[in-house]
């Protein structure tokens, strides 16, 4: 199974999250992400072995606890992108306020999977919320636009605990389902 390690906006966003998206408007090449299943990633593990999955949640645990994060909260807002504003194949909005937490949750978690045989990430952790996927080029004046343009704050929410979550493609698009949860 696909799995990867996140913190999960609470479902009284999601309609922040569908505003924020909406101003990007019907940008031709951009597909949204569900804003019901809005979360901040904070390692893609992918192809994960079954008889894998009780080893990566102690992983989980192990680094929640060597992270020593205590419940905080996080503010989101802003637009950006990756891997740059010539070249977009994600479109997100970032964290204004609980960065440095999430961003030590990341490395223990990084280093926990890692001990375990999975690869090292490749980027610098940038806490973010992905609103969309670009699939080709033809919105990217009006993607660049909102992104230099505008810079809302979408909301506050706690954050008290790490998923370990399930991503299953569909036709439909991911849909993600939550396979353990390790409190702060």
């Amino acid at each position: 199974m696909r799995l990867f390690v996140a913190i999960d906006l609470p479902a009284d966003l999601a309609a922040d999250v569908a505003a924020a998206q909406r101003r990007f408007g019907d940008a031709p090449g951009l597909r949204l992400t569900d804003p019901e299943q809005a979360h901040v990633t904070l390692k893609f593990l992918g192809a994960v072995d079954d008889d894998a999955v009780d080893g990566v949640e102690r992983a989980v645990e192990r680094a929640a606890d060597d992270a020593a994060v205590e419940p905080f909260e996080a503010t989101v807002g802003g637009f950006g992108v990756f891997p740059s504003l010539d070249y977009i194949s994600v479109v997100w909005t970032g964290i204004r306020q609980g960065t440095a937490e999430l961003t030590r949750l990341h490395e223990h978690v990084e280093r926990r999977t890692t001990d375990l045989g999975f690869e090292p990430e490749a980027h610098t952790f940038t806490p973010h919320v992905t609103l969309a996927r670009m699939d080709d080029a033809r919105g990217k004046r009006a993607v660049q636009g909102v992104v230099r343009e505008e810079d809302p704050t979408i909301g506050s929410f706690r954050v008290d605990e790490v998923r370990l979550k399930r991503s299953e493609l569909t036709p439909d698009g991911p849909a993600y389902s939550t396979v353990a949860t390790v409190l702060l």
